[in-house]
């Protein structure tokens, strides 16, 4: 039988809210062996995915309102794990990078995040894990490509 819309739904919302839940930010944390403030810790990943980001396109990403992301970056920048600088065309929008200490850390939540999932899938056939790995990156790209033609 094929499955649903609604099954597919019931599904993602399960694994959504078991990523949005605190515990589980504190559980890597710890996992990783790193010291930080669990609000921070999306954007953090996030600023290290793309390397340089601008603060409302950042803010786009983990779902807040930019003046909360600003803030939150400015104590990351404290901490000396990003740096915020003007952005070229408008001094009003700043770019955040990701220093060499805020990149160790994304490195070693990644690190932990391999060592949380692994019992997870460690009963799953290797090709079963590669199709739900692949599938799962072309639904998001399609998703997202979607999103980006219904705003132009």
């Amino acid at each position: 039988m094929e499955p649903t819309i609604h099954q597919f739904y019931e599904a993602l919302f399960d694994l959504i809210g078991l990523l949005n839940q605190p515990q589980r930010d504190s559980v890597l944390l710890r996992e990783a062996g790193v010291s930080l403030d669990r609000a921070l810790l999306p954007l953090l990943v996030a600023i290290g995915r793309k390397g340089t980001i601008g603060i409302v396109e950042l803010a786009g990403l983990v779902g807040r309102h930019h003046s909360t992301v600003s803030r939150q970056v400015a104590a990351m920048a404290r901490l000396g794990l990003v740096t915020r600088q003007a952005a070229t065309g408008d001094r009003r929008e700043h770019k955040v990078t990701i220093t060499r200490e805020g990149l160790a850390i994304v490195q070693a939540l990644e690190a932990a995040r391999e060592r949380l999932v692994q019992p997870i899938v460690a009963r799953w056939d290797p090709e079963d894990w590669q199709t739900f790995v692949s599938l799962l990156r072309r639904f998001a790209d399609d998703a997202l490509a979607l999103s980006v033609k219904r705003k132009g």
